[in-house]
């Protein structure tokens, strides 16, 4: 039992360690001090459902689905990235970024998930990371452990997303001046052009 809690565990942290799409975004909104909580919580509740319905077997009938799509579906990634590094590279430029407009909208909460939904579910990564390969491992267990994999890798989710969201916090007094906003908006954008050439070329578009 605690075998399969801790491979569930420290395969799902290792699986969302690397700075990608969606855990600059949720470091970015925890700078803002945006809809942290919110931010967080859908991460870690999107990365569990995709766990247990790995997990439950689904996997076995999605594989084929999922490489048969995978193309276009990278195609939409890359796209997506690269608009959505255009506007971190324009913000970089203008400095448009600061911790104090962190109240500009009431709205901003439907802008904000609408963002996530793509940045989580529009890449293929995310399927093949969380439903195929922890899906995958999860038959080395009984039946009767398995429960404890799928709580070890989603709490690993829960403690990263939030551990990244309401950290950021710290780094508030640093994010105080205009130069380190752009600095930040400059990485993300990088990694945002990085990982849209990378989905392009693993889709065959490049």
């Amino acid at each position: 039992m605690l075998s399969a809690f801790l491979t569930g565990f420290i395969l799902g942290l290792s699986l969302i360690l690397a700075i990608g799409a969606q855990n600059s975004f949720v470091l970015r909104q925890g700078l803002m001090g945006r809809h942290v909580f919110t931010v967080a919580l859908f991460c870690s509740l999107s990365d569990a459902i995709l766990i247990v319905i790995g997990v439950t077997g689904i996997s076995i009938f999605l594989n084929d689905i999922i490489y048969l799509v995978s193309d276009w579906l990278f195609a939409v990634a890359a796209i997506w990235l690269t608009g959505y590094g255009l506007l971190r590279l324009k913000d970089a430029i203008k400095g448009n970024s600061t911790l104090v407009a962190e109240g500009i909208s009431n709205n901003g909460i439907a802008t904000t998930l609408s963002s996530l939904v793509v940045l989580t579910f529009a890449n293929p990564h995310v399927y093949l990371d969380t439903v195929i390969l922890i899906g995958s491992v999860s038959q080395q267990f009984p039946d009767d452990t398995k429960l404890a994999y799928v709580l070890g890798a989603s709490i690993a989710s829960f403690v990263f997303f939030f551990s990244l969201a309401y950290g950021a916090k710290f780094l508030s007094p640093i994010m105080q001046r205009p130069l380190a906003w752009r600095a930040l908006d400059s990485f993300i954008a990088f990694i945002m052009f990085t990982l849209a050439i990378k989905m392009a070329h693993s889709g065959g578009w490049l």
